[in-house]
């Protein structure tokens, strides 16, 4: 049996008992966290914890965490990861005044990414996924959902999903892969709007329920690309294959997104930077969790999802990168813990939480990951040396991350020391 021992935490966060399916708004503030705690983690499971009164006294390797944190790594339900070339020139476009759908409408934006990637080889694109996932790991995600959509063609969008699945076949972390051809409707369609949908219905979701390239379908429901009317045929179209509805909703307006999500029980409904007492009564009425994704809102400088209100509804909101290369070029899910806070308002507990438990239900990865349960995934993040808990969300921009755990390996292998050398002080800088 393989075994992997952390000592000497000073905070052990998010311990859970199993059974929980995610966290409502109202038990958001509450973090269960073990002080002077032990982690036990077997052949690449969680097998036990507890005050360091109680640890074992050896395992195969062992980690001396004085004055550090252990969490959860973190679940990160909504990116775009798989792209071809990054957008800063429309970046300096939006600093001289252009907003984001102007951009979109001179050609920018997504039909941007989408003209790119079809003119790049698939093993490119892969090489470049790869990276993209390994840096986001080495910022503590244990878990990931990425989303086609920059192809807006048949091969483009089967070319994505292809790369997705090499993903998913190499990865050390779980990859779910989310079908997103409904991200814009393309330059030759813009007049046949029915035509597009129904390149997608006929000829795409035919191909990828085929070849099982997409646990997910996404529609971008919002003023500019897909009414609710669409979105619904897109929905339901995509789930005779067997894809379960994860979209985007109510980013640039009250556009709907909201209703018609839950309408067709969506696991969850992202960004929803327009919400009111309409959306939350909706919500609230649902099992489909709500996706908050400020780093968007930060970077396109557009109003921010109203966490607030969620929170006191009683809404279990869970939180994601929207890592992509038009409107959050960062995978930094520390970061994103920084501006729930900063700009939502989100107390340090609630961000971490929804960012590790209830973004694993927003992945539908809760029986595995998103806590520290007996039996869990061994995912974990030890931090450096840290006063509070609170000074995670509170150093923006740091790198308090020292090792990142996966499956119970240390991803970064200078951490691990061996046999019964627990008094490692040079472990943990």
């Amino acid at each position: 049996m393989d075994s992997l021992l952390i000592r000497n935490i000073q905070f052990l966060i998010q311990v859970r008992e199993p059974g929980l399916s995610k966290i409502p708004g109202s038990s958001l503030s509450y973090l269960p966290t073990i002080e002077n705690a032990f982690l036990l983690i077997e052949d690449g499971k969680i097998s036990d914890y507890g005050a360091m009164e109680h640890a074992p006294e050896s395992a195969d390797q062992v980690i001396d965490a004085t004055g550090s944190a252990v969490m959860p790594t973190f679940c990160d339900p909504h990116t775009h990861l798989v792209f071809a070339e990054s957008r800063e020139k429309e970046f300096v476009d939006r600093i001289k005044g252009l907003s984001y759908s102007e951009i979109a409408k001179k050609g920018g934006g997504i039909l941007n990414s989408a003209k790119r990637l079809n003119q790049v080889p698939e093993d490119v694109l892969y090489t470049q996924a790869q990276a993209r996932l390994e840096e986001v790991m080495r910022m503590g995600t244990g878990a990931i959902e990425i989303k086609s959509g920059y192809g807006l063609t048949v091969e483009g969008e089967l070319k994505m999903l292809r790369v997705i699945k090499r993903l998913k076949a190499h990865a050390q972390i779980p990859v779910k892969a989310n079908f997103l051809g409904a991200h814009a409707i393309p330059l030759e369609y813009k007049d046949d709007r029915e035509g597009y949908i129904k390149l997608i219905t006929e000829e795409m979701l035919p191909k990828i329920g085929e070849s099982g390239l997409a646990d997910y379908i996404d529609v971008f429901c919002d003023v500019g690309f897909f009414t609710p009317e669409e979105t619904g045929v897109l929905l339901r179209a995509g789930q005779k294959y067997g894809l379960k509805p994860k979209i985007h909703a109510n980013e640039l307006a009250f556009s709907g997104g909201v209703q018609i999500g839950v309408a067709h029980q969506a696991v969850s409904v992202d960004h929803l930077e327009c919400v009111g007492e309409e959306e939350i009564e909706v919500l609230k009425n649902s099992e489909t969790i709500p996706t908050l994704l400020p780093s968007t809102a930060f970077f396109l400088g557009i109003p921010v999802p109203p966490a607030r209100k969620m929170i006191d509804a009683d809404l279990p909101v869970a939180l994601a990168s929207d890592y992509n290369p038009g409107s959050s070029p960062s995978g930094s899910m520390p970061f994103i813990l920084s501006l729930a806070c900063i700009t939502l308002k989100m107390l340090p507990a609630e961000a971490i939480n929804a960012a590790t438990l209830n973004a694993a239900a927003a992945l539908e990865l809760i029986d595995s990951h998103g806590s520290i349960t007996k039996g869990k995934t061994g995912s974990v993040i030890i931090t450096k040396p840290i006063p509070s808990i609170a000074y995670l969300p509170y150093r923006f921009g740091s790198n308090w991350i020292s090792s990142v755990i996966i499956g119970g390996k240390v991803f970064d292998r200078h951490q691990a020391t061996s046999p019964g050398k627990h008094k490692n002080q040079g472990g943990l800088p």
